[in-house]
């Protein structure tokens, strides 16, 4: 058996620079990876780009940051205006194979999650603070777990969404991992409702103005959103629009119901703790 070795390659600055730029295919005879001779824009033996270039401030800033992280170029803004334009659609054809344009389900969902982490320090007023005094007095562990944490709450039902809308909708023949791509995506769109909101509560601290907001905006809003959302992305397994609408608004009344008994059952079950 005969061991391919590659030889690391010694680089001086001159050997670097400049860059090369590909647009004028001013290619290097050898890549600087692993030595292997390339013409193209990729090696062909280990994938590294064929442009080189020196690091700087603007190059970090403008390439490194921007298109490695956030992949603006054709990623995190794509996705975004598609699940606030067309949620369901461009979900069901991500499903479907067309995936190249969209940014990872699972990435966007930890960005978001980790600039609300960021925000936290920052905000004087909790989501607690909205829920009138009489009611969180009353409220069991379960129920302050969601106020406190609901962006955390929101992926957690990821799983439930998934069951619920692969009852509601078996014709489609989703399978269940084809569900939770779908609404990890409905999840993330609800995060950045969230986001916002949270950026908006640093800036405006008035707690009735907020409550206002969040019950007869937000909370609203992400109701409609759900119901838009599953009439899209299941319009073309062969539905009717009222078929399509009601199984969409039951798939969000299955979750609502199903949140209000589980917070009952364990509210009883922390009352007899308690005795």
């Amino acid at each position: 058996m005969i061991e391919e070795t590659v030889k690391p390659i010694d680089l001086t600055l001159g050997q670097v620079l400049p860059e090369r730029q590909v647009g004028n295919s001013h290619h290097a005879s050898d890549c600087l990876n692993c030595a292997t001779p390339i013409s193209e824009e990729f090696c062909a033996h280990c994938g590294q780009k064929s442009t080189t270039h020196r690091y700087s401030i603007v190059h970090f800033v403008e390439h490194d940051f921007v298109h490695g992280v956030w992949h603006v170029d054709k990623g995190i803004l794509f996705t975004i205006k598609e699940l606030f334009s067309r949620p369901g659609h461009s979900v069901r054809e991500f499903i479907q194979g067309r995936r190249a344009k969209h940014f990872s389900f699972v990435t966007l969902i930890l960005l978001i999650l980790t600039v609300s982490t960021l925000l936290a320090p920052y905000l004087h007023i909790k989501m607690s603070d909205l829920i009138p005094m009489k009611t969180q007095n009353v409220m069991n562990s379960f129920e302050e777990f969601v106020t406190k944490y609901p962006k955390i709450f929101i992926v957690i039902l990821i799983p439930l969404n998934s069951i619920f809308s692969s009852l509601w909708f078996r014709k489609a023949r989703l399978n269940f991992s084809e569900h939770l791509v779908a609404n990890s995506y409905k999840a993330a769109a609800e995060l950045m409702v969230g986001l916002l909101f949270t950026l908006l509560m640093i800036f405006y601290t008035n707690l009735k103005g907020l409550s206002m907001i969040y019950f007869a905006i937000i909370m609203p809003f992400v109701f409609a959103y759900g119901i838009w959302f599953y009439y899209q992305l299941f319009t073309n397994y062969g539905y009717s629009k009222k078929a399509l609408f009601f199984r969409s608004f039951g798939v969000i009344l299955s979750i609502g119901v199903f949140q209000a008994l589980f917070g009952f059952i364990w509210g009883m079950f922390q009352m007899m703790n308690v005795k």
